[in-house]
């Protein structure tokens, strides 16, 4: 069955780093998009980020932008965010997403808590 598996969330002073992983299996994860999402607190899912099958392309959100980089290593079925110059505004509960198509998803980790702050 379909597994996508966060983890590497936790406690991060504002400007700090984290690095986090989706390990997916059940499929063939180099054939589709993957896609970083979160929700803040008291707040609705907010897109923030996708890498195209092959990684070659990515997007992001302006609100992360130049400061979170996603990536992926297809021969470990894994994707990563890396997380720059963090804010007290990106935390959130962290979920990895598979998108088959640029319109849903359809299988969504359990999700990985980050918060930033001092």
């Amino acid at each position: 069955q379909v597994q996508v598996v966060e983890s590497g969330g936790g406690l991060v002073q504002p400007g700090g780093s984290l690095r986090l992983s989706c390990a997916a299996s059940g499929f063939t994860f180099s054939s589709y998009i993957m896609s970083w999402v979160r929700q803040a607190p008291g707040k609705g899912l907010e897109w923030v980020s996708d890498i195209s099958s092959g990684g070659r392309n990515t997007y992001y959100a302006d609100s992360v932008k130049d400061r979170f980089t996603i990536s992926r290593d297809n021969a470990k079925n894994t994707v990563y965010l890396q997380m720059n110059s963090l804010k007290p505004e990106d935390t959130a509960v962290y979920y990895c997403a598979r998108k088959p198509s640029i319109y849903n998803y359809d299988y969504w980790g359990q999700g990985t808590q980050v918060t930033v702050s001092s």
